[in-house]
């Protein structure tokens, strides 16, 4: 029956939240309150920060459920809104900090955009420092929605000992590690209480006419009506709630358990949201890919409708297994369905992203879209012999993870790794170091710098040769001149009355280009016209071979003489920031050599500015890195090549 609990369709929760809040441990407290634990860290201070979506099965009150614990770093963001579109409900996780709210606004931006309903969990109450009202405020500064706060903190002198539901009027202390205790809510807040009940009814009312009647008639409403219209603005989109608690010490996880089993839509609901029929044909979407040694290519999926049978023809291959995670452990199960989030083995050729489904090929569904990378770095074994070991690897972490991008850059022959950041390449150097035994060395890529020339000249090239039998002559005469940026090469025949015999000049044409590929720099030569004039040839000893060899001497000599200029990339920048950073936006782009275009609110994002500015491709390498490092990790940018523009920096490398 859709949207009700009635423990028939397993739901599925999202854990999402900036790196540092305690997703990872609020992962393992749920699991472990539902009686699947998963293997804790002996010191949760050194725990590894999360890079890949952890997958995690429980039962709690007879209803199933998957735990998706997402990463928290902006460079696995592709992670997080994958697996957002698999979720029925996303528990944002925060800490109870005003000045680390604004690390939650995109987060609560996406998912306001994407209709995904979302609960906000205050975690590390335990190290509230100063009032939850300040907190809260600076929450709802980035929220599209009014937040509703569900539970207050008690405190005994500077700790906070346990919490008052509001809804319920019960009030509850802290137990570490089990379940919290039942007591008296302290007089000294019962002024409080009301009040802040107060609000909570009068931001539920602005939704509810009927509500809003019993407030002004001055009638309280009971914790069951609450709860409706809770439930009911929650899954529109028009509140959210707020709880509070430690998952450290397991403080407020069972209370957030029945939360969630109370909000939670049935995954009927969120596949109609989605526009996909619950009732349809057996039906999956891949949200991750995973090469997992002995079980091979696993490919994690929810059910959006049916059922699916181990062994079934997916994806123009045959099932090779389904899996659940409990307790920490893969376990095949012979069957997914509705609603289920299982690991589908050896799906080979079904890309993330995919639908799958046992009775066809199913239309494509939506999925997020890659963003644009920010870093690269370039890569090469220790080891030559293992080159085609590494192109095997990298194409199937490329498979794993869509915001990771491989190229060849064919002018400098590096291979490139493009990414999200710093961490992203080094996690990624690290996997292939520890799955595919393979030693890289990384530098920083190099720029395709170009060259061109200022001004015309006319060259003449010249080749005698004779050792015995036929010789080698050619003669020719060339112009060579600059053309207009972005015009590229261009070849003119000017030959009159057999200068030059026909069947040599397309030689001259094509030798003229070849020795453009490498100027006195040592780079590209672009936006050249080169015309031959006049020339002479041998009856016997010129070839084309001859006439290449000559054109080549004559284009050396044009080049060195006609001014060179070395030309380095442009791009044309876009940097999104929180608008109390657009100043140091500036002058970091202007500390690059950057020329600052203007900037203007970014679209869609109040409180956001984009700057636009065009910047020479040598200072973007690490520009990410400075910047997130000044915008406590929340600026990014966009970048395209725009044009070529003259430099007086001689690269390390020119001739």
């Amino acid at each position: 029956m859709s949207g009700t609990n009635n423990g028939r369709n397993p739901r599925s929760v999202a854990l999402v939240g900036p790196y540092g809040s305690g997703k990872s441990t609020l992962f393992e407290a749920l699991l472990e309150a539902a009686g699947s634990p998963v293997k804790r860290p002996a010191d949760p201070r050194n725990r590894p920060p999360t890079t890949e979506i952890r997958l995690g099965h429980a039962t709690y009150l007879n209803d199933g459920w998957s735990i998706l614990d997402c990463p928290g770093s902006i460079e696995f963001a592709f992670q997080t809104c994958s697996a957002l579109s698999m979720a029925d409900i996303a528990i944002v996780v925060c800490e109870p900090t005003p000045a680390k709210a604004a690390m939650v606004g995109p987060l609560l931006k996406t998912l306001k955009e994407e209709g995904i309903p979302h609960i906000v969990f205050i975690n590390k109450i335990d190290t509230l420092d100063g009032g939850l009202p300040d907190t809260l405020a600076a929450l709802q500064a980035h929220a599209a929605s009014p937040l509703v706060l569900r539970h207050m903190p008690i405190r005994e002198g500077e700790t906070v000992t346990g919490y008052v539901d509001l809804v319920s009027e019960r009030a509850y202390r802290y137990r570490k590690g089990q379940a919290s205790e039942l007591m008296q809510i302290p007089p000294a807040m019962l002024a409080e209480e009301q009040e802040a009940l107060g609000r909570l009814v009068e931001t539920l009312a602005d939704h509810d006419d009927t509500l809003l009647e019993k407030v002004l008639d001055d009638i309280k409403p009971t914790p069951e009506e609450l709860y409706r219209d809770m439930r009911k603005d929650l899954l529109n989109g028009d509140v959210i709630e707020v709880l509070v608690g430690a998952a450290e010490n397991a403080n407020g996880v069972r209370r957030l358990w029945k939360a969630l089993r109370h909000d939670a839509p049935d995954p009927t609901d969120t596949a109609a949201r989605k526009a996909i029929d619950p009732n349809g044909p057996p039906l999956a979407q891949v949200f991750r890919t995973a090469f997992a040694g002995h079980t091979g290519k696993l490919s994690f999926a929810r059910v959006w409708s049916g059922a699916i049978q181990d062994g079934a023809q997916l994806g123009g291959t045959r099932l090779g297994g389904i899996y659940k995670c409990v307790s920490g452990e893969m376990t095949k199960i012979p069957e997914a369905r509705l609603g289920d989030v299982v690991a589908l083995g050896r799906l080979d050729g079904v890309a993330t992203g995919a639908a799958v489904s046992p009775t066809g090929t199913p239309d494509a569904l939506p999925f997020p879209e890659p963003p644009p990378p920010v870093y690269a770095l370039a890569i090469a074994t220790t080891d030559r012999k293992d080159d085609v070991k590494l192109s095997g690897a990298l194409h199937k972490l490329a498979e794993e993870d869509p915001s990771l991008f491989v190229t060849q850059d064919q002018q400098t022959s590096e291979t490139v790794l493009h990414g999200q950041g710093e961490m992203h390449l080094q996690t990624t150097i690290e996997h292939l170091a520890r799955d595919y035994g393979l030693k890289l060395a990384t530098r920083k890529p190099q720029v395709p710098y170009k060259e061109t020339i200022r001004r015309p000249v006319h060259e003449h090239g010249r080749l005698k040769r004779q050792t015995g039998g036929h010789g080698q002559f050619a003669d020719v005469k060339i112009d060579v001149a600059p053309r207009p940026r972005g015009e590229g090469f261009e070849f003119i025949d000017k030959i009159v009355g057999g200068a030059v015999p026909r069947n040599f000049i397309p030689a001259v044409g094509e030798a003229a280009e070849e020795a453009c590929r490498k100027g006195p720099f040592g780079f590209p030569v672009v936006d050249i016209s080169v015309t031959l004039v006049d020339g002479g040839f041998h009856a016997v000893d010129s070839s084309d071979m001859a006439f290449r060899t000559a054109t080549q001497l004559a284009m050396k000599e044009a080049l060195a003489k006609a001014e060179p200029v070395l030309l380095e990339p442009v791009d044309y920048v876009t940097i999104s920031v929180p608008n109390d950073y657009t100043a140091r936006a500036q002058r970091l782009l202007t500390g690059r050599r950057g020329q600052i275009l203007g900037y203007a609110e970014r679209p869609g994002w109040p409180g956001w500015d984009d700057v636009e500015a065009m910047v020479p491709e040598a200072e973007m390498h690490d520009l990410i890195i400075e910047l997130r490092s000044q915008t406590t990790g929340l600026g990014t940018y966009r970048r395209r090549f725009d044009h070529l523009a003259e430099t007086r920096a001689v690269p390390a490398g020119a001739n």
